[in-house]
C-alpha cells in the first residue's frame, strides 16, 4: 500500500541524467520515454526522488549533519506519534499514516487552511487525482511527523506535492 518501490532510467538509453553524460535526443528522448509509464502506475508511487551520482567534490565535503543514527532515532519518534494518534482515535485506527484514509485521514492530518488551499490549487489544476489527493496527505502528514509538528502546514504539502511530482505530471501532459 505505499510501500512500493520503484526504478525508471531517464530516458531509453540511459545516459539523460545528471552525471551521465547526456543523451543526443533529450529532452524529447527522456520525455517520450517516461511517459510510457502509465499516469494509474505513477499515482501509486508516493515518494519519486532523483538521486544524481556522486561527484569527487561530493566526496570531499563534510559529513552531513545528520547521521543515520539521528534520523532513525526521528523515524522512530515520527512512527510513534501515528501509534499515539491512533490510540487517542479508538479502535481499529491504523497505526501509520500510509494505511490512514477516510475520516481518519481527514482528522489525523489536520490540515491548517493554507495547506488545504495548496492542495486544492494543485487538484484543480489537475495535477492531483483523488488518489494522489489521499496520498499527498498521508505524505504531508509522514513529513509533518517528522518534524514533530502538531499541523500540516502549507510546508509540508508543498513538500509531499514535490516529491509526489506534480509538477512533472503537469509538464508531461503539455
Amino acid at each position: 500500500m505505499g510501500n512500493d518501490k520503484r526504478a525508471t532510467r531517464p530516458c531509453r538509453c540511459g545516459h539523460g541524467g545528471p552525471g551521465k553524460g547526456w543523451c543526443g535526443k533529450a529532452p524529447r528522448c527522456q520525455r517520450d520515454y517516461q511517459g510510457r509509464v502509465s499516469g494509474p502506475l505513477i499515482d501509486r508511487i508516493d515518494l519519486q526522488v532523483d538521486v544524481p551520482p556522486v561527484s569527487a567534490a561530493d566526496l570531499a565535503l563534510p559529513p552531513p549533519a545528520e547521521g543515520s543514527a539521528e534520523a532513525a532515532a526521528r523515524v522512530a519518534r515520527a512512527r510513534a506519534l501515528q501509534a499515539q494518534r491512533a490510540g487517542d482515535h479508538g479502535g481499529g485506527a491504523p497505526l501509520l499514516n500510509a494505511q490512514a484514509d477516510g475520516d481518519y485521514l481527514d482528522k489525523a492530518a489536520g490540515l491548517n487552511d493554507p495547506a488545504r488551499a495548496l492542495l486544492t490549487r494543485a487538484a484543480e489544476a489537475g495535477h492531483l487525482t483523488a488518489r494522489g489527493w489521499t496520498r499527498a496527505i498521508r505524505l504531508a502528514r509522514t513529513i509533518a511527523d517528522l518534524e514533530g509538528a502538531e499541523v500540516v502546514a502549507r510546508i509540508h504539502v508543498a513538500e509531499a506535492l514535490i516529491y509526489r511530482r506534480v509538477g512533472a505530471a503537469a509538464e508531461s501532459s503539455t
